[in-house]
């Protein structure tokens, strides 16, 4: 039983690092998404400033390619990271149904035992009840 009851402590500490794993990709694209947003809008605003929205022109600013290859760089970066979320996912139901049978296990046994207990019980009741009826 404590080798059981150690196994269910490591998958749901197995399970908790795959959520916290999770968490963080997902932190990481939205911060990414945010992050080109807000380049999205510096990009408009230098546009509007100097007016001129064609990137082939000689006089678009250096700014707003610099920022439009960032965010070109981020949202990459962010698509490459939904595959790994998509793993990470994948990881996670794996180890949740992992720990799911070892707890289902846990279970069973721990009703047998309620049941074997519960017969003993049982017994030693009808064993008192036969005494007190043989007087």
């Amino acid at each position: 039983m404590k080798t059981r009851d150690s196994l269910i402590r490591l998958k749901r500490f197995q399970v908790d690092d795959k959520r916290r794993q999770l968490t963080q990709i997902e932190s990481m694209i939205a911060e990414f998404n945010r992050m080109a947003d807000e380049l999205d809008e510096q990009i408009r605003a230098e546009q509007e400033r100097v007016g001129i929205t064609d990137v082939t022109h000689f006089a678009y600013p250096t700014f707003a390619k610099a920022a439009a290859t960032r965010r070109d760089n981020l949202r990459n970066s962010a698509h490459e990271l939904d595959e790994q979320l998509e793993r990470a996912r994948e990881e996670l139901a794996e180890a949740i149904e992992e720990l799911k049978k070892f707890e289902q296990l846990e279970e069973r046994d721990q009703q047998r035992e309620r049941s074997a207990q519960e017969m003993a019980e049982q017994e030693e009741l009808d064993e008192i009840a036969g005494r007190v009826r043989a007087r």
